[in-house]
């Protein structure tokens, strides 16, 4: 865990397959103004494999129980991607447990599914029955595959919960940052339901992809430290 500076306290959440590193080019700087606390979240980094499979929901429990541990006092938060998915999960259950939330590539949306994939979906059973082995060679995302099993089972539970009903219930001001060339989160579709989703939510749009926060950290650390000390946030 990375626990530096101080001031008021802000936890950062990175993507899944990541860990607390990925924040290298923000921590630093928020260290100059905040207490930042960055864990390596269960099943990833440093942090020890997980031995069952866990939902966003096991993620959220954890994350509450983690900010008791560190003593933070309705911290703020930054959530890039699967930890905005935590995030969001844990402000819609516990109303007050955070100040402000800054989203960044956040995902959490089950986009309606192509016929192209249910058909996949119909191969891989169909596959997964008569020859299992193949059928996890051959089918999933390169991301999935290189899961071992505990994990492929928690990455299917997670992906498949759709979060926009837990976005309507935050009340709390929200920055949400998405990159303008990111392909696994485009602004134009979860940056923009998230917008319509959150009352008091934000949305900004800046040059880079899904990991826009590091390719383009200068802007994303100016628009996140103001925000984080009291920016406005459209109502």
């Amino acid at each position: 865990m990375l626990d530096r500076g101080a001031g008021k306290d802000v936890i950062f959440l990175h993507g899944y397959m990541s860990c607390k590193e990925s924040f290298y080019y923000n921590t630093g700087e928020f260290a100059r103004a905040f207490r930042v606390v960055a864990p390596d979240m269960p099943g990833f980094g440093a942090s020890a494999p997980l031995e069952e499979e866990w939902s966003v929901g096991d993620y959220a429990a954890w994350l509450e129980k983690f900010i008791a541990a560190c003593a933070a006092d309705r911290p703020h938060v930054v959530a890039h991607s699967f930890g905005a998915r935590v995030a969001i999960k844990l402000a819609s259950l516990r109303p007050g447990i955070f100040e402000r939330m800054v989203l960044v590539g956040g995902a959490g949306l089950v986009k309606p599914r192509s016929r192209s994939y249910k058909i996949k979906v119909a191969a891989y059973r169909a596959a997964k029955k008569f020859a299992p082995a193949f059928a996890e060679k051959r089918f999933g995302s390169r991301e999935y595959r290189s899961l071992p099993p505990v994990m492929r089972g928690s990455y299917k539970k997670i992906v498949n919960e759709d979060l926009l009903c837990c976005a309507k219930k935050i009340e709390l001001p929200v920055l949400l940052v998405y990159g303008r060339d990111d392909k696994v989160t485009p602004a134009c579709e979860e940056g923009a339901a998230f917008r319509a989703a959150i009352a008091r939510s934000r949305l900004e749009v800046i040059e880079g992809g899904h990991f826009c926060f590091s390719e383009n950290h200068l802007q994303f650390n100016k628009l996140a430290a103001a925000f984080l000390s009291g920016g406005a946030t459209e109502t």
